[in-house]
C-alpha cells in the first residue's frame, strides 16, 4: 500500500522523466553534443581552468555567482564537464518540467502519452539544432520560455502560499536565466510580464489582497533574486582592473557589434587617423588581432565607440531605416526564412484564436447580462493584440540595432511560442470560463477543430524534423572536419609546453568543442590574439603564467613564442599586418615558418624575429 502511494505521488514525474531520458539517449546515439560557438568554448575554458590555469568565474558573459559556482565544481573535479552538464540540465530540464505540468493538467493515460509525444516532436522538430549544438543564449531563452509556460498553467483555486510555492520553479528558472545571459532574459522579460498580466486579469476580482499576495510574492522573489545576482556580480568585478576592462569590453562591443563599418570600411580610415588610430592599428582592429598592441587600450576603444555613436549613428536616417526594418520584420514573419519557428508561432496564434472564439460563442453571456461578460469572454482578443504589439517592439529593437543572429531571433520565437501555448493549454484545460454557461459535457474548442489543429501542428513539426535531421548531420560533419585540425593544433601546442602560441583570430574562430570530450581541462599554452577576453585581468594572468609581460615584445624576440595562422588567411591577408606593426615601432622583422599543422586546412607556425 505504501509503495502504491509513493508511485501515485510521482505519477506525473515518472512518465515525463521516461520520455525525456529516451529523447536524450536517442540524441546522444545519433549525434555528438557540441558548444555551438567559440563564445561557449571560451566560457568553458575560463571556468574549467583551461584558459588561465585556475578555474575562475570571471567569464564576462554569465553573472559571477553562476560562473563562480561552475568554477567551484571544476576546482573540486577538473575532469567532469560541469559546464556542459549544466547547459544540458537546463535545456532538457525545461522540457521535463513542461512535461510534468502537462501530465498534471491532463490526467488520462492516453492524453499524457499524446502530449508527451507532441512535446518530444517539438524537441526534435523545433529545437534539435540547439539541443545538440548548445549555445548559452538559447539556453537562457529556454529557461525563460519554460518559466512563462509553467506560470501561465498554474492551477486555479490555490491559496496565496500554495500559489507562490507552486511557482518557485518558475522563479528559479527566471533567476537562473538572468545569471546565465542577463541581456537575453531582459529582452524576454516583457513576455514574462505579459504572462503575469494575463493571469492577474483572469481573476474574478483583481485587487483582492490575496491576489496581490500571489502575484506580488512571485514577482518579489524574482526581483530579489535578480538584484542579489546583480549585486554579487558588481562586487566580483569591483576591482580597478576589472572595471577598466569592462569599459573596454563595452566599447569593443559597441564598435564591433553595432558599428563594424568604422573599422572595416576604408572610407573611415581618415577619421580613424584623426582619432589617433595609426594605419597599422587600423589593420589590427580590422583583423581582430588587436592583442598584439598594448596601445589599443580602454581609452582608445572608448574614443572609437563615442565617435561611432555620436557621429556615425547620428548621421543615419533612422526614419528610413525604421521603414526598411519594419518591412523586413513583416516579411520574415510570414516567409520561410525563420521556419519552423515563425510557422509554429503563427499556428499558435491561430489555435488560441480558434479556441477563444469557440469558447466565447458557446459560453454565452454571464447571468447578470452586463457588458463585463463580453469582456471576459473576449479577453483573448486584447491579449493577442497586446502580445503582437510587444513582440513587434522587441523585433524592431533588435532589427534597428542590426543585431539579429539566430541565437537572438530563435530565442524570441521560443519565448513567444511558450506564452501562446500556455494560453492555449489553459483554455483546453479549464474547458469553460469561470462564470460559464457552457453546454454541459461539451468540449469548448470543439473536438474537430482541436484535432485538426493538432494534426496541422504534427505535420509542420514532422516536416521540420526531416529538415533538422539533415541539417544537423551536415553541421556535425563540418564540425568534425574542422575540429580535426583544432585537435591537431591543441596536441601540437601541448606537446611543446615550453613555448607559447598566439593564434590569428580569423584562422581559428570556427573551432568548437564537444561538451563531453573527456579532456582533463588542463592549462592551454595558446590563445587567440583578440576576442572578448583580450586585455582582461585573466588575459594578463594567462600571459604571466608563461612568463610573458608583453605579447608584441615576446613575439618580436622570437624566443619560445610563435604565431599560428592558416594558409587560407595567409594567402588572403599575408603577414604584412604583423611586420608593419613592428616597422611602426622602428624594428624591421622577418617571419620564418618553423612547422605546419593540420590535415584539412594547413596551419603554419611562424617565428617572428628581427633581421
Amino acid at each position: 500500500m505504501e509503495y502504491g502511494k509513493r508511485i501515485k505521488k510521482y505519477e506525473n514525474c515518472i512518465p515525463a522523466l521516461i520520455f525525456i531520458v529516451v529523447n536524450v539517449i536517442l540524441m546522444g546515439v545519433c549525434f555528438d553534443f557540441y558548444y555551438d560557438l567559440n563564445d561557449d568554448t571560451m566560457m568553458h575554458d575560463i571556468m574549467s581552468g583551461v584558459y588561465s590555469g585556475t578555474p575562475d568565474g570571471h567569464n564576462m558573459q554569465t553573472l559571477y555567482s553562476l560562473g563562480a559556482l561552475i568554477a567551484l565544481c571544476y576546482r573540486l573535479c577538473r575532469s567532469v564537464p560541469w559546464y556542459g552538464l549544466f547547459l544540458c540540465l537546463c535545456q532538457f530540464g525545461c522540457f521535463y518540467l513542461i512535461g510534468v505540468r502537462l501530465c498534471e493538467l491532463f490526467g488520462s493515460a492516453h492524453r499524457r502519452f499524446l502530449l508527451l509525444l507532441g512535446l518530444s516532436l517539438c524537441m526534435w522538430g523545433i529545437c534539435l539544432p540547439h539541443l545538440v549544438s548548445i549555445q548559452y543564449t538559447i539556453t537562457c531563452a529556454m529557461l525563460s520560455a519554460a518559466a512563462v509556460f509553467l506560470f501561465l498553467t498554474t492551477p486555479d483555486g490555490l491559496g496565496t502560499r500554495q500559489f507562490v510555492v507552486k511557482n518557485i520553479p518558475s522563479v528559479i528558472l527566471v533567476v537562473a536565466a538572468y545569471q546565465l545571459r542577463s541581456e537575453m532574459l531582459l529582452l524576454t522579460f516583457p513576455l514574462i510580464s505579459l504572462a503575469g498580466l494575463y493571469r492577474l486579469v483572469g481573476e474574478k476580482k483583481i485587487f483582492l489582497k490575496e491576489n496581490l499576495g500571489k502575484y506580488g510574492g512571485v514577482l518579489g522573489m524574482i526581483l530579489v533574486g535578480m538584484l542579489l545576482s546583480f549585486a554579487v556580480d558588481e562586487v566580483a568585478y569591483g576591482s580597478v582592473q576589472w572595471k577598466e576592462f569592462r569599459d573596454f569590453f563595452d566599447a569593443r562591443t559597441t564598435v564591433y557589434d553595432f558599428y563594424p563599418e568604422l573599422i572595416t570600411d576604408e572610407n573611415y580610415s581618415e577619421a580613424l587617423t584623426e582619432l589617433g588610430v595609426a594605419p597599422y592599428q587600423q589593420t589590427l582592429l580590422n583583423n581582430y588581432n588587436f592583442g598584439l598592441d598594448d596601445a589599443i587600450d580602454t581609452e582608445l576603444m572608448m574614443r572609437l565607440a563615442d565617435y561611432a555613436v555620436h557621429t556615425i549613428g547620428a548621421s543615419k536616417n533612422w526614419g528610413e531605416i525604421f521603414r526598411e526594418k519594419f518591412g523586413f520584420y513583416r516579411y520574415r514573419t510570414f516567409h520561410s526564412g525563420d521556419a519552423p519557428y515563425n510557422v509554429m508561432v503563427l499556428w499558435a496564434y491561430a489555435a488560441v484564436s480558434l479556441a477563444g472564439f469557440r469558447e466565447a460563442r458557446r459560453s454565452g453571456m454571464v447571468q447578470d447580462g452586463s457588458g463585463q461578460g463580453v469582456l471576459l469572454r473576449y479577453a483573448f482578443v486584447w491579449q493577442l493584440i497586446l502580445l503582437i504589439a510587444v513582440r513587434s517592439g522587441l523585433w524592431m529593437f533588435i532589427l534597428m540595432r542590426g543585431r539579429d543572429p539566430v541565437r537572438i531571433t530563435h530565442s524570441l520565437y521560443l519565448a513567444e511560442f511558450a506564452l501562446l501555448t500556455g494560453m492555449l493549454v489553459r483554455r483546453l484545460q479549464t474547458g469553460r470560463i469561470d462564470t460559464g454557461s457552457a453546454v454541459r459535457g461539451s468540449t469548448v474548442t470543439g473536438r474537430g477543430v482541436a484535432r485538426g489543429m493538432a494534426v496541422l501542428a504534427g505535420l509542420i513539426l514532422a516536416g521540420a524534423l526531416t529538415g533538422n535531421l539533415t541539417a544537423v548531420r551536415e553541421d556535425q560533419d563540418w564540425r568534425e572536419r574542422v575540429n580535426t585540425d583544432w585537435n591537431a593544433i591543441d596536441a601540437y601546442c601541448r606537446g611543446h609546453e615550453e613555448n607559447y602560441y598566439f593564434e590569428d583570430v580569423y584562422s581559428t574562430v570556427s573551432f568548437s568543442r564537444r561538451l563531453f570530450d573527456g579532456s582533463d581541462n588542463s592549462y592551454a599554452n595558446y590563445d587567440i590574439m583578440g576576442g572578448w577576453m583580450c586585455k582582461s585581468p585573466l588575459y594578463y594572468e594567462k600571459l604571466q603564467r608563461s612568463g610573458i609581460e608583453d605579447a608584441g615584445e615576446v613575439l618580436r624576440k622570437g624566443e619560445n613564442a610563435y604565431l599560428i595562422m592558416s594558409d587560407l588567411e595567409a594567402a588572403e591577408r599575408g603577414l604584412d599586418w604583423i611586420t608593419d606593426y613592428y616597422a611602426a615601432q622602428g624594428t624591421t622583422t622577418r617571419t620564418e615558418e618553423v612547422d605546419v599543422i593540420g590535415e584539412n586546412v594547413r596551419y603554419h607556425v611562424y617565428r617572428i624575429g628581427t633581421k
